[in-house]
């Protein structure tokens, strides 16, 4: 997923905030979902950040493209890892270790991964 650096993006001297790094990867997420045409939250099930283990290797600038990949690491139960990273002109300059629990908001705990998302997800190993 690439996307480009705005204004908005960036504090008074032209750098992206750091929290906007883990916005970006939010969004590579969802799209796995959106490009399989699924939405990631179903039936009350979606997926919850139990843990991120974050890099920050470099600074993107206001302008700068960025090229945010993801790929699934494990699938379990109710868990799943995932690595992502983002890149300018192929350099990385974050990465993230990602753990999401699948959880049922209408029970309010950790549930069994569905099918209908473990077949897209399996798409990304």
């Amino acid at each position: 997923m690439k996307i480009r650096i705005y204004y908005e993006d960036t504090d008074c001297g032209g750098i992206v905030y750091h929290s906007n790094y883990l916005k970006y990867c939010e969004r590579a997420r969802s799209e796995i979902f959106f490009k399989n045409n699924k939405m990631p939250h179903k039936d009350g099930i979606g997926f919850v950040i139990r843990n991120i283990n974050a890099n920050f290797l470099a600074t993107a600038k206001l302008g700068d493209t960025l090229d945010i990949r993801t790929k699934v690491l494990e699938i379990k139960n109710a868990k799943v890892v995932l690595y992502q990273e983002i890149l300018i002109n192929d350099k990385i300059i974050f990465n993230a270790e990602v753990i999401l629990a699948c959880f049922d908001t209408n029970k309010q705990k950790v549930a069994k991964i569905p099918q209908w998302a473990r077949e897209v997800l399996q798409k990304e190993q």
